[in-house]
């Protein structure tokens, strides 16, 4: 391979990382859902779960991040880093929760978009690689998240590092290891 040639592919590898930074960055704003939910967070379960206790409410409230998919806790490292970086980002603050539907899941969690202050939670998480986007459902972020996972490939962030990668998804990680 020619020296131009190598040197025109990475040109090429460059830019299209700095288009995807700009268009992540450029993207993220504030909530625009009619079910806006504001609460603190007490406890993060995993990597996709929090406990929230609702302004004007007594108990706490189990919320599923919409849009990620988290490596289960038994899928070591990256179970354990998912929730730990996810209690960086909200344990003890103020959220809002961005919900669909006041629908519960079989688990009874709530389910809606996580935003601290100007950040969508699940596109940081996705974007740091420390979990996959979930496209099973179309939600309004759902394009974002995919550039957000696309972004992290391409950089070889958390899941993606190609010396570690998360080898099995989490959905796959689970049907393997049931207990």
């Amino acid at each position: 391979m020619s020296t131009d040639s190598w040197e025109s592919k990475k040109r090429l590898k460059l830019l299209t990382v700095f288009c995807l930074v700009l268009l992540l960055f450029g993207c993220s704003s504030q909530p625009e859902g009619k079910n806006l939910l504001a609460g603190k967070v007490t406890r993060v379960v995993s990597g996709q779960t929090v406990e929230v206790v609702l302004t004007g409410a007594a108990e706490t409230t189990k919320v599923r991040i919409t849009g990620i998919d988290a490596p289960d806790l038994r899928q070591s490292p990256w179970g354990e880093t998912a929730k730990k970086r996810l209690n960086e980002l909200v344990k003890g603050k103020s959220i809002l929760i961005e919900s669909d539907s006041p629908k519960r899941d079989r688990f009874n969690r709530l389910q809606g978009h996580l935003w601290q202050e100007q950040t969508l939670i699940s596109q940081q998480l996705v974007k740091e690689g420390y979990v996959l986007a979930n496209d099973r459902y179309a939600h309004q972020y759902s394009k974002l998240l995919k550039e957000s996972q696309e972004y992290a490939r391409l950089m070889g962030y958390g899941i993606w590092n190609p010396e570690l990668a998360m080898r099995y998804t989490p959905s796959q990680f689970r049907s393997n290891n049931q207990k």
